[in-house]
């Protein structure tokens, strides 16, 4: 059930602890606000709080200052966003969360932002899960997992028509491969009641069984870059960030491996009504990707309420 407006929600601390503005601008930064603007809004909660005689604030008083601080639209908005936060605190199954999309696009990046606004402490990546499975099978019993995902090509031993398009073969049998990997990774969290982050170029949709996983708020987001120049400039970020352990050439030169397989990823998410983010700028895809996620988490509880009352 949704909070009252005159319920009080924002409490000074528990027992000898103070109010943390620190907390709450996270809290705030769930509903997709960014950091400036989450932080301001906590600042002003905590001079309220000072002014509150119980140290206390109900809901109409917070949306009184997200619309002060915000406007009246997006402060009403924020609100929304704070009562389906709070909905996913009270959810009863865990929140799987997988994030695909192809070589340098950020899935990375984003998926340790939201990570950090939701809280989830567990985020793991594909291309660990392919690693780990390395050590076990071979490159000749397995031959896939020992390429990158735009090398993949090079894995592919039986003989194809001239036509084929080698890097979307190797890339597809390596995303089979790593697929059971994924699922027991996923399966693990869900039997331990833990909500999990998972992103990687082999969260391709269609690939995985997810009728598995009722137990379990499962979404899944696709990441992607329109702008051939502006992903193409992402990789001398990542040469840049890691000092050259990540060289940029390696993946220039790859490059148009790369742009089919994204191609193809966002083929597989349209295909399966899976969203695709367009990544202009990491803040807006942020932003998106907490929308759509509260937006879930805020149908999930109504079905569940529903459920209750028959």
């Amino acid at each position: 059930m949704a909070p009252d407006e005159r319920e009080p929600i924002v409490v000074d601390g528990i027992g000898d602890a103070p109010y943390s503005k620190g907390i709450m601008a996270q809290t705030l930064m769930a509903t997709g606000l960014s950091p400036v603007l989450a932080y301001g809004m906590a600042a002003a909660v905590g001079r309220e709080l000072e002014s509150a005689s119980d140290k206390s604030l109900t809901l109409g008083a917070l949306r009184t200052i997200a619309r002060e601080t915000l406007g009246e639209t997006e402060g009403d908005e924020v609100i929304a966003r704070y009562r389906q936060w709070q909905s996913l605190r009270r959810m009863e199954v865990p929140l799987v969360i997988l994030i695909g999309g192809a070589t340098g696009v950020g899935k990375s990046t984003l998926a340790t932002e939201v990570a950090h606004r939701l809280g989830i402490t567990r985020v793991a990546s594909t291309d660990m899960v392919r690693q780990v499975m390395r050590a076990f099978f071979s490159i000749d019993l397995m031959p896939a997992i020992h390429y990158s995902s735009f090398e993949a090509g090079a894995s592919v031993r039986v003989p194809v028509p001239r036509e084929t398009d080698l890097s979307r073969a190797g890339f597809i049998e390596q995303t089979k491969a790593v697929a059971v990997g994924i699922s027991s990774l996923i399966e693990r969290a869900i039997s331990e009641a833990q909500s999990l982050i998972v992103e990687g170029v082999h969260l391709v949709p269609g690939f995985l069984d997810r009728s598995r996983w009722r137990d379990a708020l499962v979404l899944e987001f696709v990441l992607a870059v329109t702008d051939r120049e502006l992903h193409r400039q992402h990789f001398a970020v990542r040469d840049w960030e890691t000092g050259g352990i990540r060289p940029m050439r390696r993946y220039t030169e790859n490059f148009p491996h790369i742009r089919r397989i994204q191609k193809y990823i966002v083929a597989q998410a349209v295909a399966s009504d899976v969203p695709v983010i367009d990544n202009v700028r990491i803040d807006d895809a942020v932003k998106q990707t907490m929308r759509m996620t509260l937006d879930a988490v805020g149908r999930h509880m109504r079905l569940d309420e529903a459920d209750a009352d028959r």
